[in-house]
């Protein structure tokens, strides 16, 4: 996140984004410091129903750009639905041994329907950090479906980029190199350091990663927000309210 400011101020932004960037890290520095999981495997699973249901949420909602639906209108500021939902919900469903691969084949879905590539990938590549742990052969197959679902996404659901918001590297590389590389760092900090030291077991830790990764892939190569270095609340609150899921003791 440090970076991502860095690169908004620097590289001549509104002062708008670095604002809302900013109070959406305080909020999200907040939950971390005093959020945990909740102790009873009925209220997670509870709580991945309200993050589907925010996932398909866009379709009723609105707005819709030439037939993509993926924002959550929130007053003066536009949420992108899949950024905030799924950093959560990939580690609450990590947790979930029975219902894991319906969650999460749930959540391609709605990325499907909007259509989302990015939340594609990064919901095929959570699947992978976890099948990577578990050796669970149902999330292998949730895998290669979110695998072709999100190339199906990708041919049908991209949109013309918006500045200092999509395809923040890969603009960036073209007049500043060193700028993007040490922005690729402070990326590629942040998901090791979840990878490795997040406040989640291992499979939360490598399905959370995963997800950032699948993000960050997708926005390299097409028309897809940067999540976390360029401007958009949703990641920060996102991949905050994740993080503030630290598991109790006793569980």
């Amino acid at each position: 996140m440090l970076g991502g400011l860095a690169y908004l101020t620097l590289a001549g932004a509104p002062p708008l984004y670095a604002a809302v960037n900013s109070g959406a890290l305080a909020i999200a520095a907040c939950w971390i410091a005093l959020g945990r999981e909740p102790a009873s495997l009925p209220v997670r699973r509870a709580l991945c129903l309200v993050l589907l249901a925010v996932l398909f949420l866009p379709l009723l909602t609105g707005p819709e750009l030439n037939h993509v639906a993926r924002w959550l209108p929130l007053g003066p500021v536009t949420l992108h639905a899949g950024m905030l939902a799924v950093p959560a919900l990939v580690v609450l469903g990590s947790q979930d041994d029975d219902y894991a691969m319906p969650i999460l084949l749930g959540a391609v879905f709605a990325a499907l329907l909007q259509p989302d590539a990015a939340t594609g990938f990064a919901l095929t590549f959570a699947c992978a950090g976890l099948h990577h742990v578990t050796r669970d052969w149902r999330i292998g197959l949730a895998c290669i479906a979110g695998f072709f679902a999100s190339i199906a996404m990708h041919l049908h659901g991209e949109i013309a980029p918006q500045l200092f918001v999509e395809r923040v590297l890969a603009d960036l590389i073209l007049h500043n190199p060193l700028g993007a590389a040490a922005l690729f760092l402070s990326l590629l900090a942040g998901f090791l350091l979840m990878l490795h030291r997040a406040p989640q077991d291992r499979a939360g830790r490598f399905a959370l990663a995963g997800s950032l990764f699948g993000f960050s892939t997708t926005a390299i190569m097409a028309n897809y927000p940067s999540a976390l270095i360029g401007y958009g609340a949703s990641p920060i609150l996102g991949y905050g309210l994740a993080l503030g899921l630290r598991r109790r003791p006793d569980l």
